[in-house]
């Protein structure tokens, strides 16, 4: 079973955000407009079976970026499958809510 294309994966945070201010990997000086996701590549998980690779699934960091500290964004994003909630922050008067999710 080899990874899921990264479109699903745009596509799926649309859906949950319900816009398409989802921005993979932006440049530091695109304008984001909010509330916003942003995600980027972080890796990847294998597993193995008689020497040859069987599962691989990519591991992103996806950043949801709202000035409201409380969302059901957040609760929709930890909800999806192998998704885990970082420590959130606040940067530039914004709400940062990080998540690490293998797709």
């Amino acid at each position: 079973m080899m990874a899921r294309p990264r479109t699903e994966l745009q596509t799926l945070l649309e859906s949950i955000l319900g816009s398409k201010n989802v921005y993979f990997q932006p440049p530091e000086n695109l304008g984001l407009k909010y509330p916003c996701i942003v995600y980027e590549r972080s890796g990847s998980k294998n597993e193995h079976a008689d020497n040859i690779k069987y599962i691989k699934h990519r591991r992103y960091t996806i950043t949801y970026i709202d000035q409201n500290p409380v969302s059901s964004i957040v609760d929709e994003l930890e909800d999806l499958p192998y998704c885990t909630a970082e420590k959130s922050f606040i940067s530039d008067n914004r709400n940062h809510f990080p998540f690490t999710i293998y797709f």
